[in-house]
């Protein structure tokens, strides 16, 4: 016996070492936004683990409410092993050969944690539900019932699609993806908001002109309204992912914003918007990049046209 094997602080050193990385794994993940998904983005005010716990609790919440409670599928199968015996031994292979095949999609859960890649956003994936519907719902009641849910998280953003965030690969994507909405008979009034996160290789106005012509190729009727759109298309960069939504109700739900959406509204002359909601918005905005420095990436140009989050004038 050594005195090193036998030191209780080496032990319990080592024990703790061990117990901190696998806890970490836990937390992280070892899967990570990945293109192919669908899910929802939410940020959050630096505490990334209450997000995480707000978040499930919120959409389980809501989730039950439209859809039911969540059934997980019982692997157990010893009630059919009788019936089993009583098959031809090929056609028992082959459904227990389908079985394995199909039993990781029967588990995974209805939603799941994934590494962002990003500061203060955390990623949602979906499982077998539409999460611009379930976002949509979570924000019309909260914007209802003016109750307060959560504490942590600042937006949330539904992501009903991904892809490579190249230009030439987000505008090929997009060519098709946006077709239900804006493709002839289909138009609708639209603005477009952008943002990239520790990502260097697309350009704000280059990306949101691109977009903005795609859109009136699809349909000509197709008009910019950077007051009052039908449509937002929200294009998130992060890292080497793109994801993209349409969604509606934009500017009503502040921006997808559940802090913002549960505050007693203002009275405003005339029924006009004042400039309150303009610099809260943008205050927002400007929080959120500095509490996601760490290689954060946000290429946006102020003064020039359009507004912080990256709609640009119909052209003339």
């Amino acid at each position: 016996m050594s005195a090193a094997s036998s030191d209780p602080r080496k032990r319990s050193k080592k024990r703790y070492a061990a117990g901190s990385r696998h806890s970490g794994k836990r937390w992280r993940g070892c899967r990570e936004l990945e293109v192919g998904m669908q899910g929802i983005l939410i940020t959050c005010n630096m505490n990334e683990r209450k997000c995480t716990a707000e978040a499930f609790n919120l959409l389980n919440e809501y989730a039950d409410e439209l859809l039911g409670p969540e059934k997980l599928q019982d692997n157990n199968a010893s009630g059919s092993e009788e019936e089993e015996e009583e098959e031809d031994v090929d056609v028992a292979l082959k459904k227990e050969v389908a079985q394995l095949k199909t039993s990781g999609a029967k588990q995974e859960r209805r939603f799941q944690s994934l590494d962002s890649g990003a500061n203060n956003v955390i990623f949602i994936k979906t499982q077998n539900l539409e999460s611009d519907k379930l976002v949509h719902h979570i924000l019309s009641d909260l914007q209802a019932t003016k109750k307060k849910k959560s504490r942590v998280i600042l937006r949330m953003l539904p992501v009903t699609g991904t892809c490579k965030a190249f230009e030439e690969d987000i505008l090929k994507y997009l060519t098709t993806f946006l077709e239900p909405w804006f493709k002839t008979p289909n138009c609708a009034t639209y603005q477009i908001a952008f943002k990239a996160r520790n990502s260097s290789h697309n350009k704000r106005e280059e990306i949101i002109k691109s977009v903005a012509a795609l859109v009136g190729k699809l349909n000509p009727k197709n008009k910019v309204d950077l007051t009052n759109p039908e449509l937002t298309i929200i294009v998130e960069v992060i890292k080497a992912v793109c994801c993209v939504s349409v969604v509606k109700d934009y500017a009503l739900f502040r921006k997808y914003n559940v802090q913002e959406v549960v505050k007693e509204d203002t009275a405003k002359p005339d029924g006009a918007a004042g400039p309150t909601d303009t610099i809260t918005a943008e205050q927002e905005e400007e929080e959120e990049d500095a509490l996601g420095a760490d290689g954060t990436t946000r290429e946006e140009t102020k003064g020039g046209e359009g507004d912080g989050d990256g709609n640009v004038p119909e052209d003339k």
